[in-house]
Formats: C-alpha cells, sequence, structure tokens
C-alpha cells in the first residue's frame, strides 16, 4: 500500500526495493488466508478475579474473539480480559486509575518495563515507600536513579478492583501519577487501538498460524517478529530498516515522537554534520541529565513493509538499552497494533493520520489501486466516548473536529467540569482565547478544587497582564495541591510572573523536598536562587542553589542570570558582569540581563557601556526600569 508518501505491501507481496512502491508476489503462508477473510468479534463483560499483579495482570471470564482462518488454524480463540479507556492529554495517552479510592491518571507506556510511580506521587496517595535493594537503580533517559516499592492496598481500573498492587518507586515526575508499564501490557497480548481511544488486554491460544488483526477486513496488514520478553527484557521490540539498514526498535506509547540514537544513526550514515541535520531541544527522561538532540533527513523507514520516504528524525546522543530508537505516540495514533507475546509477532494496520512528520492525503496498493481507509466504527454514543475521539483529535491538532467532539460530550453531561476544561484546551490551540477564557469560568464553577483548571486560567491571565486577577486562581490552587504535588513547580514560576516572591519560594522549596532526583531540579534550584536574589536574602543559600544548577545544566544562559543578580546584591561587580557576559553571548536581546548589565556598568563606571545596554533593554521592554525599581536594584 502507498499511503502518500509511503508504501506498504498488501500481505501476498513484498516490495522489491526499500525505496520502491512496486510490490512482487512472495510466497504463501499459513497466514495469508486469515488477512484476507473478515473477522468478526464477540462481544460478553469481563469479570475480574483479584490476583497479585507480579505473577498475572487479571484471572477473568472474559469476551472470546472469533478470529476465522484457514480450517486446519480454527482452534484459535482470543480472550478480551478488560478494556482500558485512553484518553489523550497533549501527546500523553492516560489511564485513570483509582488508588486506595483516590482517582490517579497514568501515562500507558510500553516503554516501561514496570509500572511506576514517582516518590512524591506514591507519598501523595498514602502509599509508604519501601527500598528494594541498597544498589539497586532505574535507568533511562537522562540516567538512572534509585528504586523503592510501593504497594497499593487497592487499585481500580476499568471498572474493577485490584488488591495489594506493587509499583516501582522512583525516577522523575511525570506530571501523571506515574506510567502504566510492561507488567501489566506484557503479561498477555495486548491490543493498542488508540486511534479510538481503547487498549485491550488479550490472551490467546492456538493462534500461532493465525493473523490476529481481527479488525483489518480488506486493509492491508503489516506483520513483524517481535523479540521474545524475558525477565530483563519487557518490551516491544522489533528489527525496522532505516536507509536500508537494520535497526532495533523499541515500540514506545510514552514517547512523544520517534527518536534514534546517535550511534545507530552514525551507523546509518547520517551525523550532526551531516547536510540538513539541526540542532534541536534535548531529550529528557527519568533520571536528572539530558541528552542533546538533532533534527536529520533520511531517505526512508521501513517497518515490515510499511516504507515511508524522507522522514524526519530526532537524532539524541544517549544509550537505549537494547535497542537503537524509540517509535512513539504518533505511530500509535496512526495505526491498530495487536501484539502478540504468546509468538512473538506485531499485527499492523494504518488508520489514517499523522505518522513520522507526514500528514498522507490518500492510499493506493502498489498497483496503484485505491485504498479505503475510512474508519468504519460506531459513532460514540456516550460523554466519556466523546471526550476520548476529541482528545485524541486535540492531539493531532484537529482542533475544530475536536471541539465538535467536546460540545457533544458537554450535550451528553454538561455537569463535567472535565469535559469543558478539555474544550477550554482546544480553543487555545485553536487560538481563540475567548472561548477557553469561558470553558474555564465554567470547568472552575462546577470544580472549584480542581488546580489544573485554577493554573490554566491563572496562566491566560498572566499572558493578558491580569496579575490581580491571576492571583486568586494561584491562590486556590496553591490550597488545593498536595505539598509533594508536580504541579508545585508550574505554580512557583506563575507566582513569580505575578511577582508574588514568597509564594515563590515556599512552592520551589516543597517541590525540591519531595523530588530528591527528579529531572527538573535544576530549573526549581535556579528559580529559588533568582527569587531569594531578588528579594535581596539569604544569599550565601542563593548562590548554593545557582551554583548547583549550573553544575547540571552548565550551558543554560538562564542560571547565569540569576547568579550574575547573586554577585550583584553581594557586590561582586567582575563576577556578575562575567556572568552576564556569557549568558547573552550564548542568548542576545534578552531585556533583563541587559538592563542588570547596565547597572553593573554604571557601578564600574562604565556610563557608555551602561547607556548602550539600558537603551536596547528599553527597546525590548519598555516595563523593565519600573521592575528593576520594584526589586530596589537602582
Amino acid at each position: 500500500m502507498v499511503i502518500v508518501p509511503f508504501t506498504i505491501c498488501r500481505p501476498d507481496t513484498q516490495p522489491r526495493r526499500a525505496n520502491h512502491a512496486v510490490c512482487r508476489p512472495r510466497p504463501s503462508t499459513p497466514l495469508d488466508a486469515a488477512r484476507r477473510t473478515r473477522q468478526t468479534v464477540g462481544v460478553s463483560l469481563p469479570r475480574f478475579l483479584p490476583l497479585p499483579l507480579r505473577t498475572a495482570v487479571v484471572a477473568v471470564a472474559a469476551a472470546i474473539i472469533a478470529l476465522p482462518a484457514a480450517a486446519a488454524h480454527a482452534a484459535c480463540q482470543v480472550t478480551r480480559y478488560v478494556e482500558l479507556p485512553v484518553t489523550m492529554v497533549g501527546r500523553r495517552p492516560i489511564v485513570t486509575v483509582r488508588i486506595n479510592g483516590t482517582d490517579a491518571r497514568f501515562i500507558l507506556d510500553s516503554g516501561a518495563f514496570h509500572s511506576t510511580i514517582a516518590k512524591a506521587n506514591a507519598l501523595e496517595h498514602g502509599l509508604a515507600v519501601k527500598p528494594i535493594a541498597p544498589r539497586a537503580r532505574m535507568r533511562g533517559i537522562g540516567g538512572a536513579s534509585s528504586i523503592g516499592v510501593a504497594t497499593a492496598r487497592e487499585i481500580g481500573i476499568a471498572g474493577q478492583t485490584l488488591n495489594n498492587i506493587e509499583f516501582a518507586v522512583g525516577g522523575s515526575d511525570t506530571g501523571f501519577a506515574g506510567l502504566l508499564g510492561q507488567n501489566i501490557l506484557g503479561l498477555a497480548d495486548v491490543e493498542y487501538d488508540l486511534p479510538h481511544g481503547i487498549v485491550r488486554i488479550m490472551k490467546s491460544n492456538g493462534c500461532r498460524n493465525t493473523g490476529m488483526a481481527y479488525w483489518a477486513a480488506d486493509k492491508p496488514v503489516t506483520i513483524l517478529d517481535i523479540a521474545p520478553m524475558a525477565p530483563r527484557q519487557r518490551h516491544t521490540m522489533a528489527a525496522i530498516k532505516i536507509n536500508g539498514k537494520k535497526v532495533m526498535a523499541t515500540f514506545d506509547t510514552g514517547a512523544a515522537a520517534a527518536l534514534l540514537t546517535l550511534d545507530a544513526a552514525r551507523r546509518i550514515g547520517v551525523t550532526p554534520d551531516s547536510p540538513g541535520v539541526t540542532p534541536d531541544r534535548f531529550a529528557t527522561g527519568l533520571g536528572q541529565g539530558r541528552a542533546r538532540t538533532w533534527r536529520a533527513p533520511f531517505d526512508s523507514i521501513d517497518i515490515g513493509g510499511e516504507i515511508i520516504p524522507r522522514p524526519n528524525l530526532q537524532i539524541a546522543d544517549l544509550t537505549l538499552p537494547d535497542t537503537d530508537m524509540l517509535i512513539g505516540i504518533d505511530f500509535f495514533l496512526s495505526h491498530r497494533v495487536y501484539v502478540d507475546n504468546q509468538t512473538h509477532r506485531m499485527f499492523i494496520t494504518y488508520e489514517g493520520g499523522p505518522v513520522f512528520g507526514f500528514e498522507p492525503k490518500g492510499a493506493v496498493d502498489g498497483s496503484g489501486a485505491a485504498i479505503d481507509l475510512t474508519d468504519r466504527s460506531a459513532e460514540p454514543t456516550d460523554a466519556a466516548g466523546f471526550s476520548r475521539r476529541g482528545a485524541i483529535r486535540a492531539a493531532d491538532r484537529k482542533f475544530a473536529a475536536a471541539i465538535a467532539d467536546f460540545d457533544k460530550a458537554i450535550a451528553l453531561a454538561p455537569g463535567d467540569a472535565q469535559l469543558f476544561y478539555q474544550r477550554a484546551m482546544a480553543h487555545l490551540g485553536n487560538r481563540q482565547p475567548r472561548p477557553g477564557a469561558a470553558d474555564l469560568d465554567r470547568a472552575i464553577a462546577l470544580a472549584p478544587g480542581d488546580a489544573t483548571a485554577r493554573l490554566a486560567r491563572a496562566r491566560l491571565k498572566l499572558a493578558g497582564r491580569d496579575v490581580a486577577g491571576a492571583l486568586p486562581d494561584l491562590q486556590a490552587a496553591d490550597a488545593a495541591l498536595a505539598p509533594s504535588a508536580d504541579a508545585r513547580l508550574q505554580l512557583a514560576g506563575l507566582f513569580e510572573a505575578a511577582d508574588s516572591v514568597e509564594p515563590v519560594l515556599a512552592n520551589y522549596t516543597a517541590w525540591l523536598d519531595a523530588h530528591p532526583e527528579d529531572r527538573n531540579r535544576a530549573l526549581a534550584l535556579n528559580g529559588r536562587c533568582r527569587a531569594r536574589a531578588l528579594r535581596n536574602r539569604d544569599l550565601d543559600a542563593a548562590m548554593a542553589d545557582c551554583n548547583t544548577a549550573l553544575r547540571l545544566r552548565p550551558d543554560e544562559p538562564a542560571f547565569r542570570n540569576s547568579r550574575a543578580l547573586v554577585h550583584l546584591r553581594r557586590g561582586d561587580l567582575a563576577k556578575a558582569l562575567a556572568d552576564l557576559d556569557a549568558a547573552l553571548a550564548a542568548r542576545p536581546g534578552n531585556a533583563w540581563p541587559l538592563y542588570t548589565r547596565s547597572i553593573v556598568h554604571r557601578r564600574l563606571g562604565n556610563t557608555a557601556a551602561a547607556d548602550t545596554d539600558r537603551t536596547a533593554a528599553l527597546a525590548i521592554d519598555k516595563t523593565i526600569t519600573e521592575r528593576a525599581q520594584r526589586y530596589k536594584l537602582e
């Protein structure tokens, strides 16, 4: 199949060359009859029997899915254990779980070896954290962190209850309760139907020679062999080709986009100095470190016959355990995937939508015949269904369609504050601030203690320079958030934007106390350093914070700006000037360090340089003099 601009061959063909749209016949296999057969699904309601999660996901009497195939394989049966509703929040697939009676939202992360929760979130949900072993470590992008274990007395998932469920504890906060990982997703088969907001945990029996893409009808099906899972290998991994070279890829719903290691890119022949490669942002993950990244053009990606020409991928200077590449959420949002962990295969159909940076406009097979990719799934019938579909459309930046879905959801459930919040975010994404603000007002009226909505409205008001209007929302969020909440980092930054220094210090300190190994510690340390410097107090502690932040991220100009302010307060003018010169060399045109440097120059007697910097700063921000005077810098 060619999905402009890439190729997927039909099940009875294979590509002649990796960059060629023409397919040729391949030898028939027992799977072919199953691929060509329209399949049906039988439905019944699942029932959970609680079992320890370390030995099984669940034991159920569940739906039986019939997969008609050749007569020799008629014994194949698939048991549907449970359906997990998934709601996209930005580029994150979120599953709601109840921990000891309180809702907690987890990222559905097929790249996580085990379900995890950050220590601060474990404490927030009342879980006791115990050490595993003195030298035990969790590893991922950004380095490593200590690991503990917490046991939830009661877990509610998909309307069912499980008892005494263990989570690994450690790593950086994700903004959500944690990660729902392969100790759940990998103990049976799993179907990722994220284009429709559902993940299904399945169990297959007698299906070794049967196609498992029961939904495919006449759509082409891509089949990949995957690496068997083992105690130390709990990922969905398969060999693919980039520019005709084999690489090992991990299919990772927790990755916001595809990412290739720099070592693998070099083996393919692409380096940071190659034509068309440009610097990108940093990649972060579990630990406190971060990895330099670039955007790089490639000739093609071949995923089991699905051939995408000229993809633009992120490459990162890091090492991934046992793999060369992460294939992220954009792939799962545009494909339906059945992972057969029983026989180590993966079945994939393209469902439409952007992938690897492309938005295909149509689909034809290798002979040029059109392939119908119309979504024939049933229209949602309840508010939750419209909410999930709207969230998927918003993740693809199809905001008008998302808003239409949220309209329908709200009509069905007008008292649900979360629906108004979702529609508000879609309006804001669609550059419609007035209806977005109105929806935030309605969400907060329905749920006054919702800190997330309060923070969103405060951010919107601060963008409109309405500090007085933002402060009540910030104060309400401050009262609603748990002391260890990850959102306190965001709250501290918003209080700073509102020039409310005391809550800035309190929130940065609360966050730092609860997040000893988080990747954002450098940001929080810098924020606390800056807040103390602005207030001209605890300058030794401020200097310690700034120095630690710069040890973690020595190339960050904003951290030098903060340290320069501490030097200025202490009268170390030469050191202040050195930091400001370095910061402005890395990031010129920033009003605050220009104005601060003008003050330093004036105190050093460099009048001409002071006047030049002051003029440049005021040309960028005419209000900066008022701010400097408020903090008694001049």
